[in-house]
């Protein structure tokens, strides 16, 4: 009885330890690493609007216009910290994102217990709290830590919804977290709406099959599911229907206001040689507002010398306004649809595929101060170390993710099934919708994260619970 004690109270004090380096991990980046910049301030813009002028809009040289090019998920997380801490001060909003990642990682942990045995959760609990990509963002005013905690609290109150299910208690409290998971999720980031693609039918496909009598009792909780998504979808739509005069229950693919010109010519040659991150900083964000350099453009931006010239004669119109214009915009299409035709496998397979890899496999460090060539180690030699390192941690998180689910998959998914299909394919719809986005960042991926560390935490032998009392 004692040494059952002891040994409880050991593993609890080790847990205890491995949460107190998660937050002290995330403090250190919020007090040493803050990134205040881009996305940032138009979140902060919208939130400062939303309260000082009652618009949900951003500020420009005319004053205030009406936007939706952000969902308001995050803004009106923002105008909240603002109002109840001080008016543009992001410091306590930073802090209030460090709640919900420690949130967040503990989640994962529940859930890796719940399935796989306690041991599972402590290391899952592990590598949640030292993990410093998902860490990293608690110092970033952007609305990815809210969305990992949503996707974290999506799955964990899908799994204790299917226990109370068994118990014959369908329509159970954790069908409100399942709710507020997925309507939180969405309005903070459109693309979230695949976490709900994959729950829902997960709900309806346990519930229909749990022969609990009647239709209502097995498919009324995901219905009543994703009337609570839709509802405020409903909402927004009808504002941007009142106000904008158009149709757009979710935010536009461009992030661009009705009536705004969208340069669809060079985003599509963009997309017949842009792979890495390097692109995306250098080119993509410069264009229609800064000035671009043909320097910045890897050799596969050319198929031959005549394009090249062609290339550089855009490149010089341009910049003499930077401003795209439509004479510049034809050019970029004509430019793209001659790659597009001559090599359609590249544009439509190999380009795509690469792309995707590389927001998996690349350092997760562009929120921090290193070069984003850091392959080169002779320039950088000891930030090129660094981002190796990061490169080689996130890769092993990664292998762990693919053992894990090997092996879970081997032990019969834990009479867990619908909930691992639900995550697996949550992974590959992800992968499927970055494969036709232009522009590659790492960040794009790390909403799988949740997953990934779940599934991570699966990988070592099992030989005794060490948690177990």
């Amino acid at each position: 009885m004692m040494h059952e004690m002891g040994r409880w109270l050991r593993n609890w004090g080790v847990a205890a330890l491995f949460l107190l380096a998660g937050v002290l991990l995330r403090v250190l980046f919020v007090v040493l690493h803050p990134w205040i910049a881009g996305d940032s301030l138009v979140y902060a813009d919208i939130a400062q609007n939303m309260w000082t002028a009652h618009i949900y809009g951003v500020s420009d040289a005319a004053g205030i216009r009406s936007t939706l090019i952000r969902l308001p998920g995050y803004p009106i997380f923002l105008a909240t910290c603002f109002v109840l801490f001080g008016m543009g001060k992001f410091g306590p909003v930073l802090w209030v994102q460090l709640g919900f990642s420690v949130a967040d990682f503990c989640l994962i942990a529940a859930l890796a217990a719940r399935l796989m045995g306690r041991r599972s959760g402590l290391i899952a609990l592990a590598l949640g709290a030292l993990c410093p990509f998902t860490a990293n963002y608690c110092a970033i005013p952007l609305s990815e830590t809210c969305v990992l905690f949503c996707v974290s609290l999506a799955f964990f109150s899908l799994e204790r919804w299917i226990a109370g299910l068994r118990q014959g208690r369908p329509w159970n409290a954790w069908l409100a977290a399942i709710a507020f998971a997925l309507s939180w999720g969405i309005l903070l980031r459109p693309d979230q709406a695949l976490v709900a693609v994959v729950v829902v039918p997960a709900m309806l496909w346990i519930g229909w099959r749990s022969g609990l009598g009647s239709a209502m009792k097995r498919s009324g909780p995901a219905v009543s599911v994703a009337v609570a998504i839709a509802l405020p979808l409903l909402l927004w739509g009808v504002r941007n229907w009142r106000t904008l005069h158009v149709v757009q229950p979710l935010a536009p693919r461009f992030a661009k206001d009705p009536g705004e010109i969208n340069a669809y010519g060079f985003q599509r040659w963009y997309r017949t040689w842009a792979i890495d991150f390097e692109a995306t900083v250098n080119v993509y964000w410069n264009y229609d507002g800064d000035t671009v350099s043909l320097g910045d453009l890897p050799p596969r931006a050319f198929d031959n010398a005549a394009e090249r010239a062609e290339t550089a004669r855009l490149y010089a119109e341009y910049n003499r306004t930077k401003r795209s214009t439509p004479a510049v915009d034809a050019g970029f299409m004509k430019l793209a649809d001659e790659r597009v035709a001559a090599h359609p496998l590249r544009f439509y397979l190999e380009i795509p595929a690469l792309k995707v890899v590389n927001m998996w496999l690349r350092p997760r460090t562009e929120f921090m101060n290193l070069p984003l060539d850091w392959w080169r180690f002779r320039a950088h030699p000891r930030q090129s170390f660094l981002c190796l390192a990061y490169a080689l941690l996130n890769a092993a998180y990664l292998a762990l993710a693919a053992l894990g689910l090997w092996r879970w998959r081997r032990q019969g998914w834990s009479g867990q099934r619908a909930l691992a299909y639900a995550m697996v394919a949550f992974v590959l719809l992800r992968c499927a919708l970055l494969w036709t986005i232009d522009n590659s960042e790492p960040r794009y991926t790390l909403e799988c994260f949740p997953i990934v560390i779940l599934l991570a935490s699966f990988a070592l032998p099992r030989k005794q619970d060490i948690l177990s009392a």
